[in-house]
């Protein structure tokens, strides 16, 4: 499945039926009066942020959405049926905003599950002609036309909501981290770019604590600029409340002089380059795959990444060793910043 998190869509609400000219035809009743009803208010159009969703890969082939019109008015003043309200589903973290040929205004940010907003409403249904009976004139033969719906045109755009990003290089753990610690499943293999779309996972530390982790897909130098899957994905990480440096340190053996503090730098670097305020979220670095490497490049490099000041841990995604104490300090830091 392709990852879609933009989508432009045009949402039209339904036109208001129009009201109907009708006269009473009943035995015994020759010069009845009008009874011709409203016409049914068109269809409103409603968004709903769904925490079961993940992707607007659904809106990738539908571009305009339509509710219906409302019904005309008919006679014996009965009003015409309203036009069905269509609702359209998306994940919780999307923005929708108001498009036009010169600028973008967000209209809302959705950021709770079922949270529901009406884009655009129905026009009202016209009044039928038993509504301009007078003393004067009581036999007219007009009634008004239904109002149209309104339209607008819209982009929407998302933004993953996660209290935990793991971020990294390709390859260097995440998708594997990630089903340790949670119920995902993501996609694991020993290419780049394993990961197309943003895996997320419930972390759950007892009965009444969880949280939410995002396997963010790999970056790379010049990610800003959008090498790699750049761009696509740097937006996911503003709403996480901490950062975890996945990296990969089996990368020692096949690289003597290669310094876990370079993959560091370079990240927090394209992180900074895109929104300075990313560098200001708590980080905690994970020198991962360490059941591959022997006891004195475990402590070499534990002595280089000790020089960042930074909480970090020692793990193996694909052992378990580490994995619940990263897990713990997690928790710890996201209730302790909750109780603030």
């Amino acid at each position: 499945m392709r990852f879609i998190d933009e989508a432009q869509i045009s949402v039209k609400a339904g036109h208001g039926g129009p009201g109907s000219v009708s006269f009473r035809r009943e035995k015994f009743v020759p010069n009845g009066g009008p009874d011709g009803g409203n016409g049914g208010r068109g269809g409103h159009i409603w968004i709903v942020a769904s925490k079961r969703l993940n992707t607007l890969q659904d809106l990738r082939y539908q571009h305009v959405y339509k509710a219906d019109n409302g019904q005309q008015g008919m006679k014996n003043q009965k009003d015409g049926k309203a036009g069905e309200d269509l609702t359209i589903r998306v994940p919780v973290g999307t923005l929708v905003k108001k498009i036009s040929p010169h600028n973008e205004v967000l209209l809302y940010d959705l950021q709770n599950d079922e949270e529901k907003i009406c884009l655009v409403k129905g026009g009202r249904g016209g009044l039928g002609n038993m509504n301009f009976a007078t003393s004067t004139n009581q036999a007219p033969r007009h009634a008004q036309p239904g109002e149209p719906g309104e339209e607008l045109d819209l982009k929407l755009e998302l933004k993953l909501m996660a209290d935990v990003g793991l971020i990294g290089y390709p390859n260097a753990g995440k998708s594997t981290l990630i089903s340790r610690m949670s119920a995902a499943r993501p996609k694991i293999a020993d290419y780049p770019f394993t990961t197309l779309i943003p895996n997320l996972g419930v972390v759950s530390i007892d009965e009444n604590r969880s949280f939410v982790v995002a396997d963010i897909p790999g970056l790379l130098e010049g990610a800003h600029t959008g090498v790699g899957l750049g761009l696509q994905f740097l937006r996911h990480i503003e709403r996480t409340k901490i950062l975890v440096h996945v990296i990969d340190g089996s990368k020692k053996l096949s690289d003597p002089n290669w310094s876990p503090l370079e993959d560091f730098q370079i990240i927090n670097s394209e992180l900074e380059k895109f929104d300075p305020g990313l560098l200001e979220k708590h980080q905690i670095v994970a020198l991962n795959k360490i059941d591959v490497l022997p006891e004195e490049e475990r402590k070499e490099l534990t002595s280089e990444i000790a020089t960042l000041q930074r909480p970090y841990l020692l793990l193996s995604g694909v052992s378990g060793e580490g994995v619940k104490n990263l897990a713990d300090e997690l928790a710890k830091v996201i209730w302790s910043e909750a109780s603030e």
